[in-house]
């Protein structure tokens, strides 16, 4: 790239993990119930259609193991500490689903500058958090007898695992006749981000990422680690 070409306003890496089937005796085969079948668990780093890490892992832990690590090797060749050298005011996001919100994943980028925006899986607690946002996309939905949603910011944290409060977005939609609410995690402020936007536009295209995924798979014959004998 040129050295007058203009800096980002951000720069958004994805992490994801996904399955990698296995058809033999290799060392480290588990069964993972949720995609049903004996596998590794490989994880992906991507910065746009760039990979930037592949780690192959067993399927036998958390989703999110050993993403630190990863993450923290990237500015050795292609990352964040490239990145600011060259544009020092940008801005990098870490971007994942409720696989990675975890207390150490989201201290490390508290820690190093990096900014976060994760999936977050829905309780009773969050959900109580937007009881009255609800009951206006039902009531409104119930009128328009179309899809209604409302989004909201609030701070919150675990009861046991997160060390501090953390800023939570979370969108209360109502359609088919049901709720349909979705929350996520974020360090991005409020006063750089009105709430709909940081889901709206930065998390729900993540999506996207996971096309680089199966193109991974399909192009690169990543689908499977095939064997008779071990």
């Amino acid at each position: 790239m040129e050295a007058h070409a203009r800096p980002p306003k951000q720069i958004i890496l994805d992490l994801d993990a996904t399955d990698d089937p296995l058809h033999g005796e290799q060392e480290g085969r588990f069964f993972h119930g949720y995609y049903d079948c004996y596998c590794y668990l490989p994880l992906y780093i991507f910065c746009g259609r760039h990979l930037l890490a592949a780690k192959l892992r067993p399927a036998n832990i958390d989703g999110a193991a050993g993403s630190i690590e990863e993450v923290a090797r990237i500015p050795a060749f292609a990352g964040t500490a490239h990145i600011r050298r060259r544009w020092p005011r940008v801005r990098i996001v870490l971007r994942a689903d409720s696989g990675f919100a975890r207390e150490d994943l989201m201290a490390w980028c508290e820690a190093n500058g990096v900014d976060f925006l994760l999936g977050l899986a829905q309780n009773k607690r969050l959900i109580a958090e937007i009881e009255t946002e609800l009951a206006f996309v039902a009531a409104r939905s119930l009128r328009t007898g179309k899809m209604e949603r409302r989004f909201k910011s609030f701070m919150w944290m675990t009861r046991r695992t997160w060390s501090h409060k953390r800023r939570i977005v979370a969108k209360a939609e109502w359609t088919q006749g049901e709720a349909n609410p979705r929350f996520v995690v974020t360090s991005l402020a409020r006063n750089a981000c009105k709430a709909r936007y940081p889901y709206e536009k930065v998390y729900c295209a993540r999506g996207e990422m996971e096309n680089r995924i199966k193109e991974c798979q399909l192009d690169l014959y990543a689908d499977r680690t095939s064997t008779a004998t071990d």
